[in-house]
């Protein structure tokens, strides 16, 4: 997971606090709770190519998690302010997303992570390459990219 480690222009970042009831009893973030972190970064990078869920609905798409990895490098801690940083690595037959996650409170990396999702029509049909109205609105200029 080193090829992904500089977002580019168009990755998109959402910051969160860590709540209470995500640490365990060494007083950590406990490791399960990491995806839940990654989703809603994922879900503010597709909601700024206009793919969220009922864009998907109206395309005749969805989209379904494959594969996932984190690797955790650093530990969060109650209150910690947390940036996670989502971009796409390659959208043409899946789109992978990658993702790190930084500690702002403490002013390290958390985290590096990916995830693969893979397109099906609305019916369950799996798409061996992402279909062309998912790909224009992915290849159109992001936040931060110029027009």
């Amino acid at each position: 997971m080193t090829r992904h480690r500089t977002p580019p222009p168009s990755a998109v970042s959402v910051e969160l606090e860590v709540p209470f009831h995500h640490v365990d009893v060494l007083e950590v973030v406990w490791h399960g709770h990491y995806p839940q972190y990654l989703e809603v970064a994922r879900t503010a990078l597709l909601r700024s190519r206009r793919l969220d869920a009922p864009d998907m609905r109206a395309l005749g798409y969805r989209f379904y998690v494959a594969e996932s990895h984190i690797r955790h490098v650093f530990p969060m801690r109650y209150a910690d302010r947390v940036r996670v940083v989502a971009w796409f690595r390659e959208i043409e037959n899946r789109l992978d997303i990658a993702y790190d996650v930084l500690n702002l409170t403490r002013d390290c990396r958390c985290a590096q992570a990916s995830s693969v999702l893979v397109t099906t029509t609305h019916e369950g049909t799996l798409c061996l390459a992402t279909p062309e109205p998912i790909l224009e609105r992915l290849r159109a200029p992001g936040p931060g990219q110029a027009t």
